[in-house]
């Protein structure tokens, strides 16, 4: 059976203090000791009184057998009365009893006074005759004890007494002592705690030159040793805090020049460029000259190589500045999939590649247009470098109730030692035709990835690659799962009738301050039929328009002008046209920009103009123009 008495025991001798336990230490030998002396001394008493009581008991029945023989020789019951009478009266004699050689009782004599006791003693003695030496009777003592005993309880109550003060006392000596020895133990316990605490001035008195006072000798010696080794920690810290503030901002410094940098490339740069687009736009019309036909098609490849790159800056520039906030809403995926399809169908078959895009009915939250650039920038990509198989696009239901997106690719992979770095900015894995780039693709600036990464974080994801060298990579994002609604199918703009839906004969007032994208961009609207004037600024646009003697019918205007912007010259002409509150816009408005800074971007306003980021190719220009002329005079 197992003992649970030592449990509790050391339980209990856990919860004591050092003071209790040496307190217990010095009292248990002394308790001991005193009970054993005690208990000892007590029963020797108890010995001797018994042995003086029979000793006492056998010399009266000795002298009564003695001065009783010739009385009862002779049978003289009166004499042995009178002597029965005179011993029964002797201390401690409580009966004496007589009786002849027939055993009859010839005296009997009890003492009253002394009462009877159970625990007495009785000594029997022959009666011999003084004469002859024979045995003529026997005389019978009974003594009693009682007074042995009450001295045996009067002893043992003193001694008792005796015993409760010396533990007392050793009690008191004993605390006071475990109090004295654990004293110095106390103070290092409490200045352990505070040194714990934080007080690093912490100091114990040396109290002796024992094996205690070399312990307080060696805290205090650590105690100096860690206030010496925290102070050089604290300055270290200090300096090393101050440094990486100094390099944090060097580098948020860095992140900002680098913003702006970007910014003013991007409007700055783009500004040729999209003169350079118009120019090499309108060179192709009413050309026929196969030869010539043949270097404006180079030049246009050229230069939607440069709008390709500029692009990838420009979309840095947009997430850098916060000028792309998420609108997030339910998607349905399929949607944007067979968006992603239809911008990369014919680009996969020009390279013998297969695009396999998987139906699916699931939803996410998201915005659907940073979703649909993330999945052309990961296709885009993956069609890149590949050049045997093809890319899939899927998607498919996690457990934990998030949708993950996955494009796939059959290209040579990527190194496990680049996977670290690959959503970096500019950063490239080197690679050419013979690397698994197939022929005729652009080459980046290394930013798509990095431009994936971002807006994944705008959504609230992150991008995964999973890549095996000569196998293929992975590219996926998780979003959350929405639940499936009706797709709303656009609604198409209601046209007044005799509403032209091309934009030949339309009054186009144009405004910038690049003489060069004025020229380029008239020369192209002029191409396509439109009526053109042209300014730099709001004086210019108000002579310009006092050509027609109605409003124009579109105002395309750049957002930074030399003077101003293009909205002030916007609210201008809105004001000299528009003759009471209330009335509709006089004419439809787009605006081209190449700027991406939010503090420029925040004040317009969406709703009542269209918003092109230069440079803006032909087709896109002759779309939004088409779209601003449809939807302002659905709002006349």
């Amino acid at each position: 059976m197992r003992d649970v008495t030592a449990p509790w025991l050391e339980k209990v001798w856990r919860r004591t203090s050092l003071v209790q336990r040496l307190t217990c230490v010095a009292l248990v030998p002394t308790a001991i000791s005193a009970i054993l002396l005690v208990t000892l001394l007590t029963r020797h008493q108890m010995e001797t009184l018994h042995e003086m009581g029979r000793s006492t008991a056998d010399a009266i029945a000795q002298q009564a057998a003695t001065v009783s023989g010739e009385a009862l020789r002779t049978g003289e019951r009166r004499e042995l009365g009178r002597i029965a009478q005179s011993i029964v009266q002797l201390p401690q004699v409580s009966r004496v009893r007589i009786t002849n050689r027939d055993g009859e009782i010839v005296a009997d004599r009890v003492n009253g006074a002394v009462g009877s006791d159970e625990d007495g003693l009785t000594v029997s003695r022959e009666i011999l005759d003084p004469a002859s030496h024979r045995a003529v009777g026997s005389v019978t003592v009974d003594v009693t004890v009682e007074d042995a005993i009450d001295a045996q309880r009067a002893s043992l109550h003193n001694a008792l007494i005796w015993l409760a003060l010396s533990l007392l006392i050793a009690v008191t000596i004993g605390w006071s002592t475990a109090r004295w020895l654990s004293a110095p133990l106390r103070n290092l316990a409490i200045a352990v705690r505070q040194l714990g605490l934080g007080d690093r001035t912490v100091v114990v008195p040396v109290t002796d030159d024992t094996e205690i006072g070399d312990l307080q000798r060696g805290f205090n010696g650590a105690a100096s040793k860690l206030l010496h080794a925290q102070i050089g920690m604290e300055r270290e810290i200090v300096a090393a805090t101050e440094e990486l503030a100094r390099k944090n901002a060097a580098l948020e410094a860095a992140s900002v020049a680098k913003a702006r940098f970007l910014a003013a490339a991007s409007h700055d740069l783009r500004q040729p460029l999209y003169a350079l687009t118009l120019f090499s736009s309108g060179l192709a019309v009413d050309e026929y000259d196969p030869v010539r036909l043949n270097r404006i098609a180079h030049i246009q490849e050229c230069v939607e190589s440069l709008d390709h790159l500029f692009g990838e800056l420009l979309d840095l520039s947009r997430l850098e500045t916060g000028a792309m906030p998420a609108v997030v809403r339910d998607v349905p995926l399929d949607e944007v999939f067979e968006e992603v399809s239809v911008n990369f169908r014919m680009v996969a078959e020009q390279h013998d590649l297969r695009l396999v895009v998987r139906t699916t009915d699931l939803w996410v939250r998201a915005d659907r247009t940073m979703l649909a650039r993330i999945l052309n920038n990961l296709v885009s990509n993956a069609l890149r470098y590949t050049r045997c198989g093809g890319v899939l696009v899927g998607a498919r239901r996690r457990e934990d109730g998030g949708v993950r997106v996955d494009v796939w690719d059959t290209g040579l992979g990527i190194a496990q030692e680049h996977l670290q770095h690959i959503f970096d900015e500019f950063y490239r894995v080197e690679s050419g035709p013979e690397a698994g780039r197939p022929e005729g693709t652009r080459r980046g600036l290394g930013l798509g990835l990095s431009t994936v990464q971002k807006l994944a974080g705008l959504l609230g994801t992150k991008a995964i690659v999973r890549s095996r060298p000569s196998r293929g990579t992975l590219f996926s994002l998780t979003l959350p799962e929405a639940q499936p609604g009706v797709v709303e199918a656009p609604a198409a703009p209601t046209v007044a009738p005799g509403i032209p839906r091309d934009i030949v004969g339309m009054r186009v007032l144009v405004i910038d301050d690049e003489p060069s994208i004025l020229a380029g961009i008239s020369y192209l609207l002029g191409s396509w039929g439109c009526d053109v004037m042209t300014a730099e600024d709001a004086q210019q646009a108000m002579e310009a328009v006092h050509q027609w003697i109605q409003p124009p019918d579109i105002v395309i205007s750049d957002l930074r002008l030399r003077e101003g912007t293009g909205l002030d010259v916007i609210a201008l002409l809105d004001r000299y046209y528009r003759r009471r509150p209330g009335d509709p816009p006089p004419f439809a408005r787009v605006l081209i920009t190449g700027e991406t800074r939010g503090d420029f971007l925040r004040n317009i306003d969406r709703e009542s103009m269209q918003v092109l980021f230069k440079p803006v190719s032909p087709e896109r220009l002759h779309e939004v123009m088409v779209s601003a002329w449809t939807v302002h005079h659905a709002a006349v």
